[in-house]
């Protein structure tokens, strides 16, 4: 129990640890990488980024560090948490452990006190059987038997010494059986003591009756022993006559089964016979010969089957024979019963005697007690005597009859049984020379059809068949001899009595023999049969598969337990805030009741004080009135004190009151917010239980689905207890007898009652018991089917990894099919030496069985003899002198066998040499077989060679493409030299280069050049081509690779599916059954295997997720591989292009495909990084949605939905496979498209350099020696380049074996840390998990290594010593053409150079892409390591909500024991009732007593009376009548013990009675029950009789049906064996005249032999001729090249000279040819001059048109607008003057001279003239405005100032009349419509640029209006002048504060500002702004 507490804490401790560890770690990482994201960006993006998006991000950071921060204190309180959590389990333990102590202690108390009792018992017992023998008997017993069942029942509860919960309930049970025992043990104790005090006390005075008890109990156990007797003897009856009626309906079965066999045999034997017959007409000749030597087998197999047939019906007698003996035997068996019957019937008289013995000694002893009281001792000790006396008889009478019976019983047990043996051995025997008949025959048949086969297949195995024929008639022959002989042993049977012993004994040595030589056959045959095991072990792996899904099922069901559990929490939870709600609103309406008192107390004391208010009232007027009238009374003074002090203490009791009423107050305030608070707790208390019981109906349906799926297994297990059921119904009916027994025995007395009431209950106590070992048996049988699906669930895993391993071995397959055809021919000729030997072997098989038979059925016959002999010694004795003749003959034959054993001894060894020889040939070929297997090996090892060839597929397309380019370069370069040539005159040109020797015949030789060149391009092109085929072959490969893995998970997956589906619908299955609460514990159980399971899925899933990681991966690889070859034909196709125009671009144009190429790879390699970063951040939100939702922590109902989910994203993966498969099918065909139009476009070239060669062949005629030459030399070039290049790549090959033997190592060193925890990843990280296992096999794998590392290495070294000597050769070669190359080498190394660039930025792309997917992986960790800490937590919630429903249960039991008390208790209250009512009848008798006593009294009273009226002088009379009185009295007495005595006596007989009932009623149940099995045993009787006559009538008629198939049968071989003759007689004829033929055949053969060797000395003549020939003519040749190499030189010498003289002609035409081109470039340079100046003359007139068109416009436009100025200055608006002059009188007068300044600026006076006028008196003005215009103002309705408006009139005018016109222009536009994006905040960054923007315009406006103002009015400014958007310069902070005047911007959105042109007049701009 500790150790589980403390394992249990540790547990928790470490998982919350790991918890809080994960999480830090995981808070850590993103803040890590959010910083490193956002330093990242900041760095690329600031310049770029508005300062929305920064704001964005800050927020973005803002909330992860809240994020941050909250996951830290989830933390913190995790680990307040878990300390807690430790301290309460600490806690607990100390507690459980104290129990435990204390349980142990009370265990130890009641085992001593039990022993004591015992003890106690013994004695007790002991005494009593001093006292009365008869009674302790039974009580013994039980005690001795429920003590036994107690040790042995509950040994076992202390075994083990981890205590668990289960233990302490075990320990309780023990507890309770214990003290239930002890009482138990005490109360027989108390019935001990009890008789032993009553006997005691009894002692001489009840003597007879305690006398009486112990005849009675002696005469019940004489009858129970009778019972019981004649029960077990008619219960061994029965079973013996069973028994033997099983054996005889056996040996029928067997019989009527053989009889079957051999009419079978019979059948295919005529079959047989039918089929010889009709096959002689097809047959061939060849096959006559073969098919009479079948038909003699036959006929030799026919004789041995009649034989058999007779030995059959020989074995039917005998055994017909023994059933009349066993009848015989039931018989006597009979007559012993009844004779057992009869001694019966003797005992039961004898008893009776006893009986009567006894009553008549009872009634002896009560008559001798009446008379006699001192003789009394001597009688009982005579009584005594005659008891033991009586006692003694009996014991010996039933010891008698007992031997008697067990005798006879034993001695036919003894004759049954060996009955029984003989008749089983006879069986086994008939059986197995059944089998052996059977087995004969077939191999007779395979035989007959192997002879059919060869003889038609092969002519030259006829010589061995005709040998291995006659072996077989030689050994036919001896077994017919046999055959004779053991006819001759049938007709001598009778004679073998004597030597019986002898035989047995042989027989059991020859046996000996036999089975070690079957022994070594059974282990041929057992290292045969390991193969078919081998795959019969591949079928428990499918039973695997069904329970993995139960196991699935199983998790399910745990899960619903759990779901059930937290219902349950929730329901108690409910239950507890409901009685909470309840108490609470108690308290309310109790707090409302006392307000309510409370107001009512207040009312009332309200109104007191009125009173008392108004009584002051009065006493003050009265005072006063005193005071007025008489001032000088004292008495009106205390009068007045008096009511000052009421007054006071009236004030005083106010105050209290009113602090009375604040508390109330305070109270009630306090009282309703607690009520509040309440009714909010009572609301959340609602939505809780609405969601418990939503909860509760998911969880309910859950339950129901897992229910209604459960039946079928609750089916099961109910079928399994209704038959322990009826086992204990069975037990339970015999304790019942026992128990009725018991009771008719002890219906005596009270005590004894209760005593079998007890016993009773302890009888079901002990069935409840067996029902709870029969619950843990069915328990220990759930457990260890727990353990076999655990054993399977790893099967099925090992079988996963041997799947994989099989789908390695199918591709290694298709290699070793190669190798088995050269196998195979190897095989067909090992085999036919097998056919020979498997041939041979049958035939020696076949004798060694027929030996085996032969010596089987001399043992059968001698058994028979043995029988025989006593049946003849029974019969008569007349046969004898027949006997002595049957020995002699025996006796003679016997020394004949002995010979042929010896002979058959002989063969036997000369077999075994030939099953040594075939064993050797075996072991040979098994050799061969290891061969095939390291064969096997090795392809292993070249398939792990070619995935690392795979990996180096990309690097040999980029070697590819770069040795394309410099061919390319060498190509232009020579093309550069051969112009410099031309150029510079060089005489050694041959010497140097041999490509410049074709330049000697001006152009053509030229052409010649490129003719060879293009030869050469067309051999690259066309190993190019190869080269792409190849690439092509590989990419399907790697395709159909691909396809195969994604089938392989496709598949995988889709099963994955289908079992999800499965479990889904058979739970949506179990969803509308009922639940049922029985099997809580049985589903909590399998609840744990359910997560088990639930955690490997996960496993899996996250396996499967990481294969697909690893696909997408290659499938990236592919793609890019792809886009090479795609840029490798574009490449080649550019430079085809390039070669057709005669390589007439630049070498530039290559250099930028080159760096196209290498930016479009750069390109791919940004996606790839952008894809990946996405990847990063959706894991990264999935991380942080996992924290939430780990903080929250539904795992419950939400596990369905997650299933569904998964089974949805796996659907998805499967699609996203099929499309990616797609995308690869597409870009082959795309591939292939190109290669194709690549094909076309060589055909093309091809054509083109055909035209060429017709236009040079004339000048190749002249040169081909020399261009042969060079192409030789190029050839040797290309070998030597060819070779470095292979041995590059083998040392590449390598280099990279020992790179991965490396990674090997470096893997295996931190997985001896690590264990197996990366076994999924793949299989050599599996061979490493295992070599973890192991430390010393991974040493060992580790040297092993080392050795094949340093093997390598001497390896590499040689191979580079040969490369060292091949690049000394090479260089050698290459010297000459490096002086050609030396040119080139400076582009090649520019070109070098900016490659590396390139290669440095890609491997930067690289080295990013690796950080990213190391962040991936690493997230990807700590996700499962997430995963794995929810895992652990749920295991943890898992078992403490086990360990509730364990302690529920112990509070079940606790409830049912409670129950039970109950019921005794009811049944103690039933007694004290019945003492109740003994109670009342004595209290009735008591009345009785007292009313006699008061009559006495009463008698007396009178009697005193009497004596005072007669005292004087009635003395004497007195005297006499109190004698009368007392004499009374005493006989009173007298009468009532008599009456006593009686009614003690009546009682007695009362009890006897009922006993004697109920052993008449037991009597005559017996008699019926015997009366019925009598009856039954002679129905039983008549059937068998008549079933043995129905056998012996079938048999009969089998037998005449069997005779007549034989006569058939006979008749049939005769007609055949005469057809077999005619048909033999044929053969023989065609098999001579075949001889002959044969003869003839053999003569032409060796005549062709002969003509044969004659020609091979021929031809071999012939061959030393040709060679002679051939050695002349290489002399021939070798002058012949000389002569052609002089002839050569000297024509080199002249074609030099001519070349120089060519060389000369073309100087000087080069230089005549330069002159001719500098005067055709001045002559080109001159007309390029004058069309440009002509051109140049014709552009210029042409603009001077447009400039002419251009001024005409500008004229027209002035003119309009000079109209639109002139027109537009003489008028003015009125509107606009009416609103202005309303305008000026709304002004506040300090500012009225600015309106009239606008006033006057809009009529056109000057700025002066306004300025004098206003410097004048400005009333005049004023009034004379007013008397001007009149009523003027009527026409603009006044508009009333509003408060706050009140500060415009320290506002300007300018402000003012922007208002005015905003006011003015509203109505007439309708409102814009404002979009959200248009308005800003206050804030915004868009309004400081606005603001910046309109300070600038502002400027700008001042300044025009500075500088015109004599042509300009401030309204001709543009708006944004004349409307501030924001406070202008002059304002200030101090301007004007009033909401119209402040920026435009801040308030309302800003539209663009009208500009306007100077030029337009001011009343045009007045229109326009009054539109707007």
């Amino acid at each position: 129990m500790s150790s589980w507490l403390g394992g249990l804490g540790s547990g928790l401790g470490h998982s919350l640890g790991q918890v809080g560890g994960s999480l830090a770690s995981l808070t850590g990482q993103i803040s890590n990488f959010t910083k490193d994201m956002l330093m990242e960006g900041t760095e690329e993006v600031e310049a770029e980024l508005p300062n929305s998006r920064r704001k964005e991000i800050e927020a973005i950071h803002s909330v992860l560090r809240s994020e941050n921060e909250r996951l830290k204190k989830l933390c913190f309180d995790l680990e307040e948490k878990h300390e807690a959590s430790e301290l309460q389990i600490k806690q607990q333990s100390t507690s459980y452990r104290n129990q435990l102590q204390q349980k142990e202690v009370e265990i130890s108390h009641l085992k001593a006190r039990q022993i004591a009792l015992q003890d106690q018992l013994l004695k007790l017992q002991s005494a009593a059987q001093s006292v009365n023998s008869g009674v302790g008997g039974v009580p013994t017993t039980t005690a001795s038997s429920s003590f036994s069942y107690g040790v042995s029942h509950h040994a076992s509860a202390f075994h083990d010494d981890d205590m668990d919960f289960g233990d302490i309930i075990s320990s309780q049970q023990e507890i309770n059986r214990l003290s239930n025992e002890v009482s138990r043990l005490e109360s027989e104790v108390g019935h001990w003591r009890h008789i032993a005090q009553t006997s005691k006390a009894q002692g001489s005075d009840s003597s007879d009756q305690s006398e009486i008890c112990k005849l009675q109990n002696i005469i019940k156990e004489l009858k129970q022993n009778r019972s019981q007797e004649i029960d077990n003897h008619q219960h061994e009856m029965s079973v013996l006559q069973n028994a033997h009626q099983q054996k005889l309906t056996e040996i029928t079965r067997r019989h009527r089964e053989e009889l079957s066999d051999y009419e079978e045999r019979i059948e295919e034997l005529e079959n047989l016979l039918q089929q010889g017959g009709s096959g002689i007409a097809v047959t061939d000749h060849s096959k006559i010969h073969e098919m009479q030597k079948t038909i003699e087998s036959l006929q030799t197999e026919k004789i041995e089957s009649t034989k058999k047939i007779e030995e059959l019906e020989d074995k039917i007698k005998d055994i017909s024979k023994k059933l009349s003996s066993a009848e015989n035997d039931r018989d006597v068996l009979r007559k012993e019963q009844e004779r057992v019957n009869v001694e019966n019937r003797q005992i039961i008289k004898e008893c009776e005697s006893l009986k009567l013995e006894c009553t008549k000694l009872q009634s002896d002893t009560v008559t001798e007690k009446e008379r006699i009281h001192p003789q009394s001792t001597s009688v009982e000790e005579e009584v005594f005597r005659l008891q033991q006396a009586l006692s003694d008889a009996e014991n010996e009478i039933m010891r008698l009859s007992n031997l008697n019976q067990d005798n006879n019983l034993a001695e036919d047990n003894l004759k049954l049984k060996m009955h029984v043996q003989g008749l089983e051995k006879e069986n086994s025997l008939l059986s197995q020379e059944k089998e052996e008949l059977e087995k004969s025959l077939l191999k007779l048949n395979n035989e007959y059809e192997i002879v059919k086969t060869i003889a038609t297949r092969d002519m030259d195995l006829d010589l061995e068949l005709q040998d291995l024929r006659l072996n077989l008639e030689a050994k036919e022959q001896e077994l017919n001899q046999r055959i004779t002989e053991k006819e001759e042993l049938i007709a001598e049977l009778e004679e073998l009595d004597k030597q019986n012993q002898e035989a047995t004994k042989h027989m059991i040595l020859i046996k000996d023999q036999l089975s070690k030589q079957q022994n070594e056959g059974d282990g041929i045959i057992s290292k045969l049969k390991k193969d078919l095991n081998d795959e019969k072990k591949r079928v428990p792996e499918l039973e695997d598969d069904k329970m993995n899904i139960t196991k699935e099922l199983d998790m399910q069901k745990e899960k619903l337990i759990q779901s059930e559990l937290f219902l349950n929490d929730l329901h108690l939870t409910k239950q507890k805030l409901e009685n909470k709600v309840e108490d609470l609103v108690d308290q309310l309406n109790k707090s409302q009741n006392n307000n309510l008192n409370i107001q009512k107390e207040n009312f009332e004391l309200k109104e007191h004080i009125k009173r008392n208010e108004e009584e002051l009232s009065r006493v003050r007027d009265e005072l006063t009135q005193v005071l007025g009238q008489d001032s000088n009374s004292n008495f009106r003074d205390d009068l007045l004190k008096e009511r000052e002090a009421e007054v006071g203490s009236l004030k005083q009791n106010l105050s209290e009151i009113e602090q009375l009423n604040e508390n109330l107050k305070k109270v009630a305030f306090d009282l309703k917010m607690e009520n509040e608070k309440l009714v909010l707790a009572c609301e959340d208390v609602r939505h809780q239980l609405q969601e418990s019981v939503a909860g509760n109906s998911r969880i309910s349906l859950e339950q129901n689905t897992i229910v209604e799926a459960l039946k079928m297994e609750k089916g099961q297990l109910e079928a399994e207890l209704c038959q322990a059921e009826k086992r204990l119904l069975e037990e339970a009916k015999k304790y019942e007898q026992t128990i009725e027994e018991l009771s008719s025995a002890q219906n005596l007395s009270a005590s004894v009652l209760q005593l079998e009431h007890e016993r009773l209950i302890k009888l079901n106590q002990e069935k409840d018991l067996e029902i709870a070992q029969l619950k843990k048996n069915i328990e220990q049988m759930d457990i260890d089917h727990k353990e076999t699906k655990s054993i399977l669930s790893s099967s099925l895993e090992e079988r996963k990894h041997l799947t994989e391993l099989i789908n390695e071995k199918e591709i290694f397959i298709e290699k070793l099919k190669e190798r088995s055809s050269e196998l195979q021919e190897e095989l067909t000729k090992n085999t036919q030496a097998l056919r020979k030997n498997e041939n041979l072997k049958q035939t020696i098989e076949e004798k060694d069985r027929h030996l085996a038979s032969m010596k089987e059925e001399n043992n059968h016959l001698k058994e028979e003899l043995e029988r025989l002999r006593e049946q003849q010694s029974r019969a008569a004795p007349a046969a004898e002198p027949k006997t002595l003749d049957c020995v002699t003959e025996l006796a003679s034959e016997v020394s004949q066998l002995n010979v042929i054993k010896d002979k058959l001894e002989e063969e036997i060894k000369h077999h075994q040499k030939i099953i040594e020889d075939q064993n050797q040939s075996k072991m040979q070929l098994l050799q061969s077989l290891q061969e095939q297997k390291k064969e096997m090996d090795e392809f292993k090892y070249q398939h792990e060679q070619m995935n690392v060839t795979h990996t180096q597929l990309f690097l040999e397309k980029d070697e590819a493409i770069k040795t394309l380019q410099k061919t390319i370069e060498e190509i232009k370069t020579q093309l550069h030299e051969e112009r410099q040539d031309v150029q510079t005159e060089n005489s050694d040109i041959f010497q140097e280069t041999k490509v410049q020797s074709l330049n000697i015949e001006n152009g053509s030789e030229k052409h010649d050049l490129s003719k060879a060149e293009t030869e050469r391009l067309v051999k690259g092109i066309k190993e190019r081509e190869l080269e792409i085929k190849l690439l092509n072959e590989k990419n399907i490969s790697l395709t159909k690779q691909i396809d195969q893995l994604s089938k392989d998970e496709v598949g995988k997956l889709t099963q994955i599916i289908q079992q999800k589906d499965l479990e889904i619908q058979a739970l949506h299955a179990r969803i509308s059954s009922a639940s049922y609460t029985q099997d809580v514990v049985y589903l909590q159980q399998q609840l744990q295997a359910y997560a088990m399971e639930q955690e490997k899925l996960l496993a899996v899933l996250s396996e499967k997720t990481r294969e697909n990681s690893h696909l997408k991966t290659e499938y990236h690889k592919v793609i890019d591989i792809v886009a090479a070859k795609e840029a490798a034909l574009s490449k080649l196709q550019d430079e085809n292009k390039k070669l057709s125009t005669k390589f007439e671009s630049n070498p530039q144009e290559m250099f930028r495909e080159t760096v196209q190429n290498l930016s479009r790879i750069i390109r791919e390699k940004d996606i790839e990084i952008d894809a990946l970063s996405q990847k990063c951040q959706t894991l990264l939100t999935v991380l942080q949605t996992s924290g939430t939702g780990s903080d929250v922590g539904g795992v419950n109902s939400n596990q369905f939905e997650e299933l569904l989910q998964e089974r949805d994203k796996l659907k998805q993966q499967v699609k996203k496979m099929e499309e990616w498969k797609q995308q690869v099918m597409t870009t082959v065909q795309n591939m292939q498209h190109e290669s194709a139009q690549l094909q076309e476009e060589l055909h093309q070239l091809q054509a083109q350099v055909l035209v060429d060669s017709d236009n040079n062949s004339k000048l190749q005629v002249d040169y081909t020696g020399l261009i042969q030459s060079y192409e030789q030399n190029e050839t040797k070039l290309k070998n030597f380049g060819q070779e470095l290049a292979q041995v590059q790549h083998s040392i590449g090959q390598l280099c990279n074996t020992k790179d991965l033997l490396l990674g090997k190592l470096d893997i295996i060193s931190p997985q001896l840390s690590f264990g197996s925890l990366l076994t999924s990843q793949s299989a050599e990280s599996l061979r490493t998990g295992k070599s973890a296992i192991s430390s010393e096999s991974s040493q060992q794998e580790l040297e092993e290594l080392r050795k094949s590392l340093q093997e390598k290495d001497a390896t590499i070294r040689t191979l580079q010593e040969n490369n060292h000597r091949l690049s000394n050769s090479v260089a050698a070669t290459s010297e000459l053409e490096r002086r050609e190359h030396e040119q080139m080498d400076s582009e090649i190394k520019q070109l070098k150079e900016k490659h590396d660039v390139l290669q440095k930025s890609l491997r930067d792309k690289d080295l990013l892409i690796k950080a990213k997917s190391d962040q991936l992986l690493s997230l990807n960790e700590n996700f499962t390591n997430k995963v794995n800490e929810n895992e652990l937590l749920r295991q943890a919630v898992t078992n403490l909500k086990e360990r509730i429903v364990i302690l529920e249960m112990d509070i079940r039991e606790l409830k049912e024991e409670n129950e039970k008390i109950v019921e005794t208790t009811k049944e103690k209250e039933t007694e004290y009732q019945a003492l109740q009512e003994t109670n009342t009848k004595f209290s009735v008798m008591l009345r009785e007593k007292e009313f006699e006593c008061l009559s006495v009294k009463e008698k007396s009273l009178a009697f005193e009376q009497l004596l005072k009226e007669k005292e004087q002088g009635k003395a004497g009379e007195l005297n006499q009548l109190l004698n009368a009185v007392k004499s009374l009295q005493e006989k009173t007495v007298m009468f009532q013990k008599e009456r006593d005595q009686v009614m003690l006596a009546l009682k007695q007989k009362q009890m006897e009675n009922t006993a004697v009932q109920n052993e008449v009623q037991h009597l005559r149940d017996k008699e019926l029950r015997l009366n019925q099995e009598l009856e039954r045993l002679r129905n039983h009787l008549l059937e068998t009789e008549d079933s043995y006559t129905r056998e012996a009538l079938a048999a009969e008629d089998r037998e005449a049906k069997l005779r007549k198939k034989v006569t058939v049968l006979e008749e049939k071989l005769v007609s055949s064996s005469d057809a077999m003759e005619n048909a033999s007689h044929q053969a023989s004829l065609q098999v001579e005249s075949l001889q002959e033929q044969l003869n003839i055949v053999s003569k032409q053969r060796d005549e062709t032999a002969l003509q044969l060797s004659l020609s091979q000395e021929q031809v071999k003549q012939y061959a030393l001729s040709l060679s002679n020939l051939q050695m002349v003519l290489e002399h021939f040749q070798q002058e012949e090249k000389a002569m052609y190499s002089a002839e050569l030189e000297k024509n080199q010498q002249l074609v030099a000279e001519w070349k120089k003289k060519a060389e000369n002609m073309e100087g000087k035409m080069l230089s005549l040819q330069e002159r001719l081109d500098e005067a055709n470039a001045a002559l080109d340079a001159a007309s390029r001059l004058t069309e440009q100046l002509d051109l140049k003359e014709e552009q210029m007139e042409e603009l001077k048109k447009q400039n002419e068109l251009r001024q005409e416009m500008l004229d027209d436009v002035q003119k309009k607008l000079m109209n639109l100025v002139n027109s537009t200055e003489g008028k003015v608006d009125k509107v606009l003057m009416r609103n202005l002059f309303i305008g000026h009188f709304h002004t506040p007068k300090n500012q009225r001279h600015e309106v009239l300044r606008l006033m006057g600026s809009i009529l056109g006076i000057k700025r002066e003239e306004m300025e004098q006028l206003l410097n004048e008196d400005q009333g005049s003005v004023t009034r004379w405005m007013t008397g001007w215009l009149g009523g003027g103002s009527k026409s603009v309705p006044n508009t009333p100032l509003r408060p706050n408006q009140q500060s415009m009139l320290n506002s300007s005018f300018s402000e003012l009349f922007v208002k005015f016109l905003e006011t003015e222009s509203h109505p007439s536009i309708p409102p814009p419509k404002l979009s959200i994006h248009d308005m800003k905040p206050l804030d915004s960054p868009t309004r400081r640029k606005l603001d910046t923007n309109v300070s600038e315009n502002f400027k700008d406006t001042t300044e025009s209006r500075s500088g015109r103002r004599t042509d300009l009015n401030p309204f001709l400014a543009p708006r944004s002048a004349a409307v501030p958007l924001i406070n202008p310069a002059g304002l200030g902070p101090g301007g004007p504060g009033h909401l119209l005047l402040k920026p435009i911007s801040d308030v309302l959105p800003t539209f663009t500002p009208l500009p306007v042109s100077p030029d337009n007049s001011a009343g045009a701009v007045l229109k326009d702004l009054l539109k707007q």
